[in-house]
């Protein structure tokens, strides 16, 4: 999710955990609570950092290892042993149990949207995405900011934040329901499908939706369980026998791209200067483009061998015209 909603979904624990005895009856446990969750809810997040460095780290990082099972317990524990330095005189046992609380949800409701977390890490660096929740979710967001309005006018924390936190548990059933339903639309009306990626939008009845089947790609959206084809690609698949490619799929930005990007194309063009390999996410359709891209020059001028090549430039992230993409390429030297 968004960092709004996490930071609401901070809040939203810390008022549900009042419902804990000791909790209710230490107002210092309380508010050492409340920044546990506050904190337990962004932490995952913190590696939002290495965007500083470049596209390819962060694309390659981002919701991976800082939303594993490792990190989740090591940020479950070294979050409350931080606080209980700070407030020693309270429960460390109730501290760890609503933080470790709070990164959990964080990483269990990223799963649900179409970025997707490696969760299951160490045991598979598999991306799980569901694709049936907004990355942000006007409705979720609201509830919480209806329930973040009800605690301040004087409503019971814990009993509110329990029956918002109920109906917004049905929605997630509802919207895995619709996604579930948009599915077997597709498998009847289209042959050989191989993968299926869902991407709901602020629109609760609008889905993006790209179909892979074993000879093309269909990218359409589905309105009201109406799906409207808008682009169809020939699947061709990675030529991994030619050198170009071999050299392509050596860099760092085409390695980021490709360990993210479930549903993909990809295209070659020949320019006098050099030769670009070019890679396109077919999930981001945004007014007849496709925003998220990676790709590679290569210099081919002294040869069509492997050894003989080599890169020029790359860049991978998110470009909306194709000026700014090639204005990215003339100031971002290809840098390991």
């Amino acid at each position: 999710m968004d960092t709004g909603t996490h930071v609401v979904m901070g809040v939203a624990l810390g008022g549900l955990a009042t419902l804990d005895p000791a909790v209710q009856a230490d107002p210092m446990l309380f508010n050492a609570v409340l920044v546990g969750t506050l904190a337990g809810s962004q932490a995952p997040d913190f590696d939002t950092i290495l965007k500083l460095k470049n596209n390819a780290v962060y694309i390659r990082h981002h919701r991976g290892i800082t939303h594993s099972i490792p990190a989740v317990i090591l940020w479950g524990l070294s979050i409350p042993f931080l606080i209980h330095l700070f407030a020693p005189e309270v429960s460390f046992l109730h501290l760890w149990l609503w933080t470790f609380l709070a990164v959990i949800l964080h990483v269990f409701v990223d799963v649900f949207n179409a970025y997707g977390t490696q969760a299951y890490r160490p045991f598979t660096k598999r991306w799980v995405a569901y694709g049936f929740i907004n990355t942000f979710d006007p409705y979720i967001f609201i509830m919480h900011l209806a329930g973040i309005v009800a605690w301040n006018l004087g409503a019971d924390p814990g009993y509110t934040w329990l029956i918002i936190y109920f109906v917004i548990a049905i929605y997630y059933v509802k919207r895995y329901y619709e996604k579930r339903e948009l599915i077997k639309i597709v498998h009847k009306y289209f042959e050989n499908v191989e993968q299926i990626a869902t991407s709901p939008t602020l629109k609760q009845n609008v889905w993006r939706i790209a179909i892979t089947t074993s000879t093309n790609y269909y990218v359409g959206r589905a309105v009201n369980g109406q799906i409207t084809i808008q682009d169809e690609f020939v699947n061709k698949r990675i030529d991994y026998e030619d050198p170009v490619v071999q050299k392509a799929l050596t860099d760092h930005n085409i390695k980021a791209f490709l360990s993210f990007s479930p549903v993909y194309r990809y295209d070659i063009n020949y320019f006098d200067e050099f030769t670009e390999v070019r890679f396109t996410d077919l999930r981001y359709r945004s007014k007849g483009r496709y925003p998220f891209v990676a790709l590679v020059q290569i210099d081919d001028e002294h040869g069509e061998e492997f050894e003989e090549l080599k890169i020029l430039n790359s860049y991978t992230g998110w470009v909306f015209t194709e000026e700014k993409l090639q204005n990215k390429l003339s100031v971002v030297p290809d840098s390991k």
